[in-house]
């Protein structure tokens, strides 16, 4: 009697869900926040967007979430669980590794400074099979070759065998994106995959991967500071600044209706054509230190909605009345402190 309802929790079960993250990183200044509390989930086969400025903490949380912080970096508290693995967190670096590659993978931002300058870009992605699959050299070697094929690298055969530096950026992001679609992992993590890249050639690879996704069913977080990006290929979106999440939404309703400051800027700051010989919108100021945050609310000091409340505690991460959408502002706070 009750196993449909078993199985009916299964199906909708998130395949990633984080809870309260936080990691540090000690510096001689003292020790900074780099993630504070971050809660996020994400279903299978879902594109997760997760934007903000440079120094967000988009790409920490990625490396958190991976068990790919180094020293003087820590993760100091929450819980990571995917599929039905126990909190990955607990893990060791060796079981870290077993679930990295077959599982989990990471496009990285700069394909150039990860990939291998002295190895053959084939070898490099046949050892990803060899690894995970177990398969034989001859079979990983053949497998590679596919695969360039697959992400539409022409003459895969000659490419196997060049080194990075004889690809242009393009192609060595083709590379990353074959390396990282090897085993075929349920959950992918797409650190501003095209962030070096010329306009035609970033379409390119937008397109390649939304293909890939949907041939194998995997889930992505896209973490990346291009809104357009956002709203060609996410579900879901969390807007992150200065170590926490400021605002999580659909991203019809985000881009319709976008209820936090910070996030209403980073709208107001992509060009439009109705704006056309206008100056480009701006938020005022930088990404504060994190060594020397404001007090009260994170976001304050370059906000122009910004009240007293704002300089009294910092807001909580609330879920709004009738609907799954979160922000973290005391403008839509039933109770905000006097």
């Amino acid at each position: 009697m009750h196993a449909p309802k078993t199985a009916a929790k299964n199906a909708n079960a998130p395949l990633l869900e984080v809870s309260n993250l936080s990691t540090e990183f000690a510096t001689y200044a003292g020790t900074l926040s780099a993630v504070d509390g971050v809660s996020l989930s994400l279903q299978p086969g879902e594109v997760f967007g997760i934007v903000g400025e440079s120094g967000s903490g988009k790409s920490v949380t990625a490396l958190s979430i991976m068990g790919l912080i180094k020293k003087p970096g820590r993760v100091t508290g929450g819980t990571v669980r995917f599929k039905d693995e126990a909190n990955l967190l607990d893990k060791t670096p060796a079981e870290m590794r077993k679930i990295r590659g077959g599982q989990i993978s990471m496009i990285f931002q700069e394909p150039m400074t990860s990939l291998n300058p002295v190895f053959r870009i084939g070898w490099q992605i046949a050892e990803v099979l060899q690894i995970h699959r177990e398969m034989t050299r001859t079979e990983a070697w053949e497998r590679a070759i596919h695969l360039l094929d697959r992400v539409g690298i022409a003459s895969p055969a000659k490419r196997a065998r060049e080194f990075p530096h004889q690809l242009s950026g393009g192609m060595r992001q083709r590379v990353m994106i074959a390396m990282a679609m090897a085993c075929a992992p349920s959950l992918l993590f797409a650190d501003e995959p095209t962030t070096a890249l010329d306009v035609t050639v970033q379409a390119q690879i937008l397109d390649l991967m939304v293909q890939l996704k949907e041939e194998d069913g995997a889930a992505v977080m896209l973490i990346t500071h291009d809104m357009g990006v956002i709203a060609e290929m996410a579900q879901k979106v969390a807007v992150m600044y200065a170590g926490v999440v400021m605002e999580e939404a659909t991203v019809e309703e985000l881009f319709d209706s976008p209820l936090h400051p910070y996030t209403q800027g980073l709208l107001d700051s992509i060009p439009r054509k109705k704006s056309r010989g206008q100056s480009l919108k701006a938020i005022p100021g930088i990404v504060p230190n994190l060594l020397h945050l404001p007090t009260g609310c994170r976001f304050r000091d370059r906000c122009a909605a910004a009240h007293s409340a704002c300089a009294l505690a910092d807001p909580p991460l609330q879920t709004m009345p009738n609907s799954t959408r979160k922000v973290r502002c005391w403008l839509h706070h039933p109770e905000p402190p006097k």
